[in-house]
């Protein structure tokens, strides 16, 4: 029996995730901005379940949710950062203050999380960090430039978490999952713009179409999803980097395409910029 502490529990695939580690016995801590309505919905969980109440971009809230988890359980054994925010715009549409938000969230809300949960796994010598990225997080596309850079982001400190926290026996997966069925793309999770600029109409105007045609019918099974992220918790040598949808494997296997073709044109020039002396190796 493991201690989850899960960020953006109550919905989307947060909430599968919850699910599915209390089905398998384990003691989770839901940290969401409603508690009490987790709490009555998993009130067969008994104690078991605890629901705290955490806005990320809270450190205050965060840190008080951490200490309340460890008196409750003693420990916290995997950290999934979930909780996650959505824009829809191309890049020069987005206001400042759009911007900000998602970055908030999504960049700033997983670092505290990671400040308060990680003492408590480095004196375990133990833990492993689920940060939930996205497809976008490793190839972007017309309309999700702001969301996507807040994921290039997150990919990029969850690779450096994964070389410092290895050597004290703590373990870090990126999740990129593609379009799944989850509530994403209600205009309740998905924030746009109302500044719309007529020139992007061809490239981020028809992704926001196209977002509107994919809502509900999205490929990816977020019970699947969840499954999926519980089996990796229970491997020794978990990976780096977790794909998930047939969507993701498509758009991941043509961006390392499209730059293994681009190093190899490129590759000369390249080369050409080193010193006569340099020894690379």
């Amino acid at each position: 029996m493991s201690v989850w502490f899960i960020t953006g529990a109550s919905r989307g695939l947060g909430a599968e995730i919850l699910r599915e580690a209390i089905d398998h016995g384990h003691q989770v801590v839901a940290a969401v901005r409603n508690p009490d309505a987790i709490a009555a919905l998993y009130a067969d969980a008994g104690n078991r379940l605890l629901a705290v109440q955490v806005d990320v971009t809270n450190e205050e809230q965060i840190q008080a949710a951490v200490e309340t988890t460890v008196e409750r359980f003693g420990r916290i054994d995997v950290l999934v950062n979930n909780a996650g925010r959505g824009l829809l715009s191309a890049v020069e549409e987005a206001s400042d203050a759009a911007a900000r938000l998602v970055f908030d969230t999504n960049v700033f809300g997983v670092l505290n999380v990671n400040r308060a949960v990680l003492p408590v796994m480095r004196a375990q010598r133990s833990g492993h960090v689920f940060n939930i990225s996205s497809v976008g997080g490793f190839a972007q596309s017309a309309g999700w430039g702001i969301y996507g850079a807040t994921k290039f982001a997150l990919e990029g400190f969850s690779e450096a978490m994964h070389a410092e926290l290895a050597p004290v026996g703590i373990k870090v997966t990126i999740v990129e999952p593609g379009y799944f069925r989850t509530d994403f793309l209600d205009s309740s999770s998905l924030h746009t713009e109302s500044n719309i600029i007529e020139d992007y109409s061809e490239t981020s105007g028809k992704m926001r179409s196209y977002a509107g045609k994919m809502n509900h019918n999205q490929p990816g099974d977020p019970v699947k999803a969840a499954q999926a992220i519980l089996k990796v918790a229970r491997e020794q040598e978990p990976p780096l980097r977790l794909q998930l949808g047939s969507d993701c494997i498509s758009r991941v296997e043509a961006k390392l395409h499209y730059v293994q073709n681009e190093l190899n044109q490129w590759r000369e020039l390249a080369l050409s910029t080193d010193y006569g002396d340099a020894q690379v190796g």
